[in-house]
């Protein structure tokens, strides 16, 4: 095993380029195609959103381009690890009733040889603009009252 720490790699990896794209240009086309047929998403946080498949990615993105006409994906920072590719996103817009949407986090894309998504780790959550501070959070969070 080497010590040698390889650079990161500056270049934004083209599944993240094309996925960044093809929201930001509203093209839910090109969106689906950025995953494999069989696509598997998993979402640790909520097991149940888990899925497999790029037609729950197509009624997905179908009812989030629909809804939000004026969404915008920026990437913040990415990481690469053979594959995988680790993306941090703050996706934000405008939601039908006026409220702002904004969601940030991160996603881990695995890619296969033709370049789609074949798996990811989801992990973007709807920004929480409430004004608890941490030691609230951390109350809240362990069920402890002091």
């Amino acid at each position: 095993m080497s010590d040698v720490v390889q650079p990161l790699s500056t270049e934004v990896p083209p599944i993240v380029r094309r996925l960044q794209d093809a929201i930001n240009e509203h093209d839910l086309d090109r969106v689906v195609d950025c995953f494999a047929l069989d696509y598997r998403n998993e979402t640790p946080v909520h097991p149940a959103r888990s899925f497999v498949g790029s037609e729950q990615v197509r009624r997905n993105w179908t009812r989030i381009l629909g809804g939000l006409p004026d969404l915008r994906a920026e990437l913040v920072r990415f990481a690469v690890r053979g594959d995988e590719v680790w993306a941090e996103w703050d996706w934000s817009g405008t939601r039908p009733d006026g409220a702002p949407f904004e969601m940030r986090g991160v996603t881990i894309l695995g890619s296969g040889a033709d370049g789609r998504a074949t798996w990811s780790r989801f992990y973007m959550e709807p920004v929480d603009p409430a004004a608890d501070d941490v030691a609230t959070a951390v109350r809240a969070a362990v069920g402890t009252s002091s």
